[in-house]
């Protein structure tokens, strides 16, 4: 009879299965990503060695300079010039860590993503679940009367973007260095944080903060890392991957799944499609009999 020791064996894959295994333990899982978790769909993170902070920045200021709160003030022609250049990538698309986070959503295990990325990828790949620490931007408004803007609005203008209803400047809806992170989505991010029964922190160094620190509102040890550099976490973590976190996830969530995992994630993912269509209905038919 195997035992769990024996589904260990082997160094990587051993670890590939020890996370199966405490995903199929866990109902109430977290995910924290960071810009490892983009950086398969093509857009560049901002620490590794061809990241945006080691590139030209094209300007006579530094990269981490410039995606400040101070410096967009002063200089809005300049960091427009860099935020087009640099940040915007429209023609991203989800990758392998999208695709099985949203598998893991629907299986009714994963409660929430908690991001610091600010490319909207996981609501390409179809997660309900999200929650934005740094914003998006394809998200923006008009500093001055609010007014709400789409990412053509940013695209398909040159210079600064005005507001065309009062000539304001425009702005991304993204939290910039020197700038406080909504307090909304910090708080939410700490409800669903004290409710996991598994914390998965992929595709960051945890270097930013607070992200960085947010391990420390869960109530138990079940912490996974999945990175391929290093972490401060990685000696207190139950389990450490040095890998992509992609492949990764996509082996563990998505592939070597048993015939049985797999009908019965079918059962769960269509009992939950039929919850939300009654629901759906229930909500129409309140609405038209106001």
């Amino acid at each position: 009879m195997e035992t769990r020791l024996d589904r260990y064996k082997g160094a990587r894959e051993g670890k590939i299965q020890q996370l199966r295994d405490l995903i199929e333990e866990s109902e109430r899982i977290v995910f924290l990503g960071g810009a490892g978790v983009s950086t398969e769909s093509g857009i560049p993170d901002f620490r590794s060695g061809d990241g945006i902070y080691n590139q030209e920045s094209g300007l006579a200021y530094r990269a981490v300079d410039v995606i400040s709160h101070s410096f967009f003030t002063e200089h809005p022609d300049e960091f427009y010039d860099f935020y087009r250049r640099k940040l915007l990538y429209p023609d991203a698309k989800p990758n392998k860590a999208h695709k099985a986070l949203v598998r893991l959503e629907k299986r009714g295990r994963l409660s929430a993503t908690i991001t610091q990325n600010i490319d909207k990828l996981h609501q390409d790949a179809g997660s309900k679940t999200t929650i934005e620490l740094h914003g998006s931007v394809f998200r923006n408004h008009c500093i001055d009367c609010g007014k709400k803007f789409k990412l053509d609005y940013i695209l398909n203008t040159t210079g600064v973007p005005r507001c065309d209803r009062c000539g304001g400047i425009v702005r991304p809806d993204i939290t910039l260095y020197e700038e406080n992170l909504e307090h909304d989505k910090v708080d939410a991010a700490i409800k669903a944080l004290k409710k996991c029964d598994l914390l998965i922190i992929g595709g960051t160094s945890l270097t930013v903060y607070p992200a960085a620190t947010f391990v420390q509102f869960i109530k138990h040890n079940k912490v996974v890392i999945i990175n391929k550099s290093s972490t401060y976490l990685d000696l207190s973590a139950m389990l450490t991957i040095h890998d992509s976190i992609g492949k990764v996830l996509d082996e563990a969530i998505v592939k070597r799944r048993t015939p049985e995992q797999i009908k019965a994630d079918e059962k769960i993912i269509a009992k939950k499609e039929q919850a939300a269509k009654r629901a759906a209905l229930r909500a129409k038919a309140k609405e038209d009999g106001k």
